[in-house]
């Protein structure tokens, strides 16, 4: 465990590289805001039990779910728990994994945590999660996935965290898909009202998930490319930052774009609502054809199974995703 200054171990696997930081690291962690509760204030899930899709009766089709798959386990995190804790700190096939999520961006993220657990600090950074792990007591933002100094931790190396696709869907979509899936139970050790979301409506046409609508808390200036809780479906690495629209995508089927200086290639999964993004280094000829991706060679493809490198991808709303990337490329 952690000494008061930080002074464990974190054994979490981490990036070989960095991910780019948006401003230097100190000036970051000024920035950093009260989000109200205090640390662990909002409690991290720690020992999830799961129930079988039929007997997750308290959920409705509509409603949002995230889903995982990893060598041949899948599971589903309803949103409805998620909002009262935003990390779920779990172990899929062997693999000890963090699922987290931060209502106020509208993001699901996965990360390889290994020998520690991750909790909740308390503290925002451009309206999004912070997040810190009980080994070292490190502040990780969110979005960032990468290391900040914090009041416990002066991190004074940048790492970045390995991430793990999670994939915003509803739960009837994902219960077609996967109709076996265990899902999060809402026997988590808490009392909480999972039928009650502290934000609002979760339909994201109204309430706080209306696109027009302003951020709750203080966040990073934000271009007018788009209203600020648009949906994007977004990549980064060390090279650079792109946003695909998403109501652009799904209509569309693909989109070619660039990131940094490499070709790459989103697509939608109409099935589940969600989308993928490829590096197309050798601009390979791809067609979107009834929700199937069709190659030069008239080869058909699974939207998430294309024969090309993946990039980890994520849904965010567009103010948060432009705040921490500024110079994004966007294609909308």
């Amino acid at each position: 465990s952690a000494t008061a200054d930080g002074g464990g171990t974190l054994s979490a696997p981490m990036r070989p590289a960095p991910l780019a930081l948006p401003m230097p690291r100190d000036e970051i962690t000024s920035e950093a805001e009260s989000g109200g509760p205090p640390k662990d204030g909002i409690p991290a899930i720690d020992d999830p039990s799961f129930v079988t899709a039929e007997e997750a009766t308290f959920l409705e089709s509509a409603d949002i779910v995230f889903g995982l798959r990893h060598e041949g386990t899948v599971r589903a995190y309803p949103q409805r728990i998620l909002v009262q804790h935003e990390i779920c700190n779990d172990t899929v096939a062997g693999t000890p994994i963090a699922v987290t999520y931060c209502t106020l961006t509208g993001t699901v993220l996965g990360f390889r945590r290994d020998g520690t657990t991750f909790g909740v600090s308390g503290r925002l950074l451009n309206s999004n999660l912070i997040m810190y792990d009980r080994a070292t007591e490190t502040w990780w933002p969110q979005v960032l996935a990468t290391s900040i100094p914090g009041p416990c931790n002066d991190a004074p190396t940048s790492r970045s965290l390995r991430e793990f696709r999670l994939v915003w869907t509803t739960w009837a979509r994902w219960r077609t898909r996967y109709p076996d899936t265990p899902v999060l139970s809402r026997e988590t050790g808490f009392p909480r009202r999972y039928d009650s979301d502290p934000y609002g409506s979760y339909n994201p046409l109204g309430g706080y998930f209306r696109p027009d609508a302003s951020p709750m808390f203080p966040a990073f200036d934000w271009r007018a490319d788009l209203a600020p809780k648009a949906v994007v479906l977004g990549a980064r690495t060390g090279a650079g930052a792109v946003a695909f629209e998403a109501d652009r995508l799904r209509s569309a089927g693909l989109v070619e774009g660039t990131l940094g200086e490499t070709r790459v290639l989103a697509v939608a999964d109409a099935s589940l609502g969600t989308g993928s993004v490829y590096r197309n280094p050798d601009d390979e000829a791809f067609a979107s054809r009834d929700g199937r991706i069709v190659d030069g060679d008239g080869t058909d493809h699974a939207p998430d199974a294309l024969p090309l490198d993946p990039i980890y991808a994520f849904d965010a709303m567009w103010f948060a995703w432009s705040g921490f990337y500024p110079e994004t490329r966007l294609y909308a």
